[in-house]
């Protein structure tokens, strides 16, 4: 790997570390690691702030993700790898998740995942979100549904024929996620996840 490729993946990871939800909240005089979970996710921007900019904090985190993978096309030209833009939006990923911009604290991964995948592998983001909206729909609980959602994504992409360094990269953000959810996941055992619509934390 030379080491363009090697800017464009620390590009991809810097560009993934863009607190958006928390600049957002910041703007509106509101810390996002002090209310609601602490965390600085599109989710706990809307408890905080309301859907409305829930919905913008997840579009940025989305289109930063799908920004990332075209990094290396717009770079390299056909020199850019599906390996190397499977990693750069993996890499995406790992900033948004645990951001050099906020000590390495950071989001669950789901929305810049979901405009990573978009970009990478459409068709499966598809059936992922189709899930996603299932599970909500449902249930009412965002953290099951993006879990579920998550291991989705490496399932249907390899059966819709994506490739090989897509599914790998999928399988480990599916991980990820998983890891991230660890407190809702314990929560929702326990009775106690909160529920759009309802008090509690996100």
């Amino acid at each position: 790997m030379n080491a363009t490729a090697v800017a464009c993946l620390f590009a991809a990871f810097l560009l993934g570390g863009i607190p958006f939800s928390h600049l957002i909240a910041r703007r509106r005089g509101v810390d996002l690691r002090s209310v609601g979970s602490g965390n600085i996710g599109a989710t706990n921007l809307a408890r905080a702030l309301g859907y409305g900019a829930g919905a913008l904090g997840l579009l940025l985190d989305a289109a930063k993700g799908a920004a990332a993978v075209l990094i290396p096309g717009a770079v390299l030209g056909g020199q850019a790898t599906p390996t190397l833009r499977a990693l750069a939006g993996g890499l995406a990923i790992l900033g948004h998740s645990f951001s050099p911009f906020l000590g390495f604290r950071g989001g669950k991964g789901v929305a810049t995942g979901a405009g990573v995948f978009a970009v990478l592998a459409p068709r499966a983001t598809l059936v992922a979100l189709g899930v996603f909206a299932m599970v909500v729909a449902i249930t009412r609980v965002v953290g099951l549904a993006s879990v579920l959602a998550a291991l989705t994504l490496p399932v249907a992409a390899h059966l819709l024929g994506a490739g090989r360094p897509v599914t790998v990269t999928a399988g480990v953000v599916a991980i990820l996620v998983v890891a991230r959810h660890r407190a809702n996941l314990a929560r929702l055992l326990r009775g106690t996840e909160h529920r759009l619509g309802a008090g509690g934390r996100t």
